[in-house]
């Protein structure tokens, strides 16, 4: 009974998503998979796990996602204005926050659906923790000057650097 449970279980959830598919498909910008269950990040806490919703279909306050209040808006990143600030840059290529990416971020060499980030507890720790070090995504209201060097962060050094707070299992 179980073991036919389950077998119907399952099919009924292709279904569902197929349909949902059908009915509301995702523009073709979002490339991640669709799921019934919560993503992995969702355990982060609300206010992060909402930053990198907003990011991950490009609806976020980054300066090269679309967005209708920021149409004549620069695209360029504002910190190191070398390229469009898009979450692959914001989170793997900008030069401003290079400082960080080496401490934090070392185990992550790509933000795509493909990437082992997004099934991996502990390289989304470090996402989080490294987009709340840096302040990426957040209102661009929220802090009036970007950070730019480890002294402008406002927070001891050791904080970043603390690995029970990178890694332990509490929300960041």
């Amino acid at each position: 009974m179980t073991k036919a449970y389950k077998a119907l279980k399952g099919r009924t959830r292709l279904h569902l998503l197929e349909k949902w598919r059908r009915m509301a498909p995702p523009s073709p910008y979002y490339t991640f998979l669709l799921s019934l269950t919560p993503y992995p990040f969702m355990g982060l806490g609300k206010f992060m796990a909402g930053r990198i919703h907003q990011m991950r279909p490009q609806k976020s306050y980054l300066t090269a996602h679309p967005s209708w209040s920021r149409l004549d808006d620069p695209k360029h990143c504002p910190r190191c204005s070398e390229e469009k600030e898009s979450f692959s840059h914001a989170i793997l290529h900008c030069q401003s926050t290079s400082f960080y990416r080496e401490r934090l971020l070392q185990g992550i060499t790509s933000v795509g659906p493909d990437s082992p980030l997004w099934i991996s507890k502990d390289l989304l720790m470090a996402l989080a923790a490294f987009i709340k070090a840096i302040a990426t995504n957040y209102p661009p209201d929220m802090f009036p000057s970007l950070p730019h060097s480890p002294a402008s962060m406002g927070f001891p050094f050791s904080l970043i650097l603390r690995p029970l707070g990178l890694f332990s299992s509490s929300p960041i």
